[in-house]
């Protein structure tokens, strides 16, 4: 049943679906996000379907079945072998069909619709329980993965050496076949999920007896070929239906990548969680080295045993800084070994004696154990994004999955590494190791060339090479991800025909529709066809932004097309927790709001337009992009490195030309040249506003009507702040750049700035004349951008080193990121290495000596986006520390505003749901008489929002030498 079996006119399943009541979208964005997962392959879709219930995965069951239609299950849409893309109806759980139904704790089991994200389940789980149960199986996409994905894949994780795969953790899984039944698997068979259901009934007993004749008819070949290593995921897993098993039709219906029935809902097994746990880091000279330890490390009984190169640990630093990997020891590869138990001085000795053994063996580099939870933290974090980081690594080029997942038995790891190495070399590629090395199972990307037909030759060959490898060492193509299009094809050469026949025997009697995704495992398609990377037509698509020309011009690709590339899918961006990424999706739970759906948009256009100047119109891209906040968080928090705000820019400043903009895009795009108006007439300005025509000058705008406008400074108001510091002297040793928002609306944080540079000892200088153009950039209208930000660096550029201290932290990022990617001169580089954030600076001036004022024991931050992303996320956090702040509560997340996004009209909702991510709940719990910092403006205004009797701050304020007098000045226009 190969991937291209669909009926060619595409209207009757759409008409059907329509006729059922069931909502189908077929937009071009919407198809374009759903052509892809983390794969190398694309395949558009008719359709997607968001079922909210059972009742609707039947009716687009039905609707596929009588028009021959492929039907796609998909979760996370994180699979790594292309299982979870195909050419007909893509019908998406994680939406809707998300609820976790009950956690019984003394049954030891979760009950949970498909769409359950599998960290929210553990979340829950411990919760519900006070810690004492957890739901184990924790992939690296456990924060986006979902619970139908996972059995769809039989996902494994960092923790499987201890807790094995998805399929040891399934008691039942309620399931749709493409007949209309519904069933219920369990490891005693298989029944009608509702005693009433005469047809489910009946399709149950037969299917029970069906699959026992298969067993009895192959009980050689399963016990012989089956179930040889701890990983062997490829294939599927009828070994489970042998009479030892017990017919365990659960378990067996795991792993089968959504091509037997529809998963709705299961329960799942939850298991104790240890008391005690003591991460140990090991430091190798290469991944052989480290494989052959792994026998003695298995002897400890570690939960985890976890590898990575340092290709990967490069990259974390060079995107986050040398203090995104901390605790880890010499070496050129890496073990992380998790010990656990319930004494933590047994677990601390265990560790001590582990390390003892693993010198006397004479490989072992360095070694430490990391009780330190930020450090571990920070070490897992770069495992969980190895995938993305491996993707553009810091040594340059790209690699790419295809042969990610292969696995041996663990005492023949580093025979295989070895081998597999050679063959690398063999075929002038390299690839960057990582994965589950307890387990045997390895995470390769590889540097293919997908783009050529000459590197598509070498990819074809090398697999084909690399499929025969594994074999002879007795392993799995796949030992997690599944097969998929990137495998299934490479089968008959792990197993035998009997078996290969027993495989599409077993799918038939699942589904003898032949309608669930066709093109995996029985039947495939070609493991080079469909490949997202071909046929991406050669073009110059001319930018304002240079977008690392080099990298592109050695992956054979225009900038623009490499940079819209960028995104493979991994979907941290899909995550509901940690860093700042993505806020609109965290909003809207919908994948076109997520960096990953506007990448595939972007890449869609750059492949299907017809010329260059239609793409640059695409109504998809601008749609995808409407509710992008330009936060770029992204450009920090993507492990591949995505800079979707550098995207948005560059595509409106070519979609817009020639077309009327928003009125947004004047009134606030052209603020700083309004702001010059405004400073002479303030007192008038502020008292319309403040009157009922205020909210018809608002939605004239383009602007919300909610929203509270801040107050207009006057002139005088900066003047008198800045009275001391006026001039900007070419002796000064520090530069205050004072910024439009600055200027425009709270002059007296300029005041404070300049005091406490002038109290750490150094001559200040002030330049307030020039404007970054971030509001331009924010809007796409980059050539005013351009000559704004010329004008910028031309005046700071003053032949001195002196550091340059932005008050405004997105104004820091844009003249420390935008102005060189921008202007492309070695000016605005010389100008970008001067830059610093205000924290930024404070931390610099504690550390070289400065003793700040006395300062308050708790605080609560809101880091501005872009100085998380563009000076590091953890800047505020480092400076409060620095000046002795002991408790600090750190809104992590993007407040809303953004700044144009959270005062437009069309965007206040989104803008007021993302403040509840993470703003609005820690001013919840922030006592009234807590400072609240918010350097950046928007997010002040958040505060001022949510809270209009809270007084928030910038750090300048809260360390004003002039004191409190200062830090709540009256607020007088005149």
């Amino acid at each position: 049943m190969h991937s291209n079996f669909t009926a060619p006119e595409h209207t009757p399943v759409l008409e059907r679906l329509q006729a059922a009541g069931v909502p189908v979208e077929a937009s071009g964005h919407r198809l374009a996000a759903y052509s892809y997962d983390a794969s190398n392959y694309r395949i558009p879709p008719i359709g997607v379907v968001f079922p909210r219930s059972v009742d609707d995965v039947v009716a687009v069951i039905a609707a596929c079945r009588e028009t021959d239609t492929a039907l796609i299950s998909r979760g996370g849409g994180t699979s790594m072998a292309g299982n979870a893309i195909g050419p007909g109806i893509v019908l998406d759980f994680s939406r809707h069909m998300n609820r976790i139904i009950t956690i019984d704790e003394s049954a030891g089991t979760a009950d949970v619709e498909a769409g359950v994200v599998l960290a929210q389940l553990t979340r829950e789980t411990e919760r519900a329980t006070g810690g004492s149960l957890t739901f184990a199986p924790d992939p690296s996409s456990k924060n986006r993965a979902t619970i139908g994905g996972s059995i769809g894949n039989d996902a494994c994780g960092n923790h499987s050496v201890r807790y094995g795969r998805t399929s040891d953790h399934v008691h039942e899984i309620d399931v749709v076949t493409s007949d209309g039944a519904l069933l219920t698997a369990s490891d005693r068979g298989v029944r009608a999920t509702n005693p009433s259901d005469a047809y489910s009934v009946s399709r149950a007993f037969q299917l029970g007896e069906d699959l026992k004749t298969l067993a009895q008819e192959n009980l050689a070949a399963f016990r012989r070929e089956l179930g040889r290593i701890q990983r062997q995921v490829s294939g599927y897993h009828l070994a489970n239906l042998l009479p030892e098993n017990g017919l365990n039709i659960a378990r067996a219906l795991v792993g089968t990548e959504g091509t037997c029935a529809v998963v709705v809902r299961a329960r799942m097994k939850l298991v104790p969680k240890p008391s005690s746990a003591l991460l140990v880091c090991l430091g190798y000279a290469d991944v052989v080295d480290a494989a052959k330890d792994i026998e003695t490390i298995l002897e400890f009984s570690p939960a985890a045993v976890e590898g990575i190169d340092e290709a990967i640990v490069d990259t974390m630093r060079l995107r986050r800084g040398d203090d995104s990997v901390l605790g880890l020891p010499l070496g050129k590869a890496f073990l992380y070994v998790d010990l656990d138990g319930d004494d933590p001085d047994e677990v601390a000795r265990q560790a001590a004696l582990m390390l003892e053994r693993l010198a006397a063996n004479g490989r072992l580099i360095d070694g430490c154990a990391v009780p330190d939870p930020a450090e571990r933290a920070t070490l897992w974090r770069v495992r969980e994004d190895g995938a993305g980081l491996s993707s553009r690594p810091a040594s340059g080029g790209e690699s790419l999955a295809g042969w990610e997942d292969s696995a041996v038995a663990p005492p023949n790891l580093a025979a295989y590494l070895a081998d597999f190495r050679t063959l690398l070399d063999n075929y002038g590629l390299t690839g960057i190791m990582y994965g589950h090395f307890g387990a045997g199972c390895m995470h390769i990307r590889i540097t293919y060339d997908l783009r050529t037909e000459e590197g598509r030759s070498v990819f074809r060959k090398f697999t084909q090479a690399a499929a025969e490898l594994v074999v002879r060492h007795g392993g799995s193509l796949s030992g997690e991800h599944g097969d998929g299009r990137a495998r299934s094809a490479l089968l008959a050469q792990m197993y035998s025909p009997g078996m290969l026949a027993a495989f599409e025997e077993y799918r038939r009697l699942w589904d003898e529709a032949g309608i669930l995704n066709p093109g995996s495992i029985t039947d495939p398609d070609p493991f080079d066809a469909n490949l997202a990377l071909e046929g991406v037509p050669e073009r110059e698509w001319r930018t304002h932004f240079e977008l690392r020309p080099v990298d592109a011009a050695a992956a054979g690709a225009d900038p623009w097309v490499h940079a819209v590339q960028a995104c493979i899918g991994v979907g941290r961006c899909r995550s509901d927790s940690g860093g700042v990424m993505c806020p609109s999706f965290r909003a809207t739970g919908d994948e076109k709001d997520s960096t990953r759906g506007r990448s595939r948009a972007l890449q869609d256009m750059v492949r299907g337009a017809r010329t260059i100047d239609e793409g640059w119109k695409s109504e998809d891209v601008r749609e995808a992009l409407d509710l992008c906040l330009a936060c770029k968080a992204c450009s920090n928090d993507c492990p591949a490195g995505v800079d979707m705000a550098s995207y948005k820019s560059e595509f409106f400043s070519h979609y817009y030309e020639g077309k009327l903009r928003p009125m947004s895009h004047f009134s606030l795009g052209w603020l700083p040249r309004w702001l010059k108006l405004t400073t002479l007439i303030s007192p008038v300005v502020n008292l319309v506003l403040a009157s009922p025509l205020g909210n018809v000058v608002a939605a004239a705008g383009g602007l919300t009507t909610k929203r509270k406008m801040p107050k207009f400074a006057s002139r005088k108001m900066l003047r008198d702040a800045l009275a001391p510091y006026a001039t900007h002297s070419k002796t000064a040793d520090a530069v205050l750049f004072v910024d439009s928002f600055t200027k425009g609306f709270r002059p007296e944080v300029a005041g404070a700035a300049a005091r406490v540079m002038e109290s750490t000892g150094r001559q200040v200088g002030c330049e307030s004349d020039v404007c970054c153009g971030l509001t331009w950039i924010s809007t796409g209208q980059l050539d005013t951008a351009k000559k704004l930000m010329s004008k910028a660096v031309a005046k700071l550029d003053d032949g001195s080193d002196a550091p340059i201290v932005v008050i405004e932290p997105s104004c820091a990022a844009a003249l420390k990121k935008d102005a060189p990617e921008l202007l492309g001169t070695e000016a605005a580089e010389r100008v970008s290495h001067r830059i610093r954030s205000f924290a930024e600076a404070v931390k610099e001036w504690v550390d070289a000596g400065w003793v700040p004022p006395a300062v308050p024991t708790d605080v609560t931050v809101q880091t501005h986006c872009h100085e998380y992303s563009t000076f590091g996320a953890t800047v505020q956090r480092k400076a409060l520390a620095a000046l002795g702040v002991a408790n600090v509560t750190e809104a992590t997340g993007c407040c809303g505003v953004a700044g144009n996004f959270g005062f437009e009209a069309n965007h206040y909702d989104i803008s007021m749901k993302v403040a509840q991510q993470a703003l609005a709940p820690a001013l919840a719990t922030t006592a009234q008489d807590t400072p609240v910092l918010a350097d950046g403006f928007s997010c002040a205004m958040q505060v001022k929002q949510l809270e209009p009797e809270r007084k928030s701050l910038h750090l300048a304020e809260l360390l004003d030498p002039m004191g409190s007098r200062r830090r709540h000045p009256h607020h007088n226009d005149r």
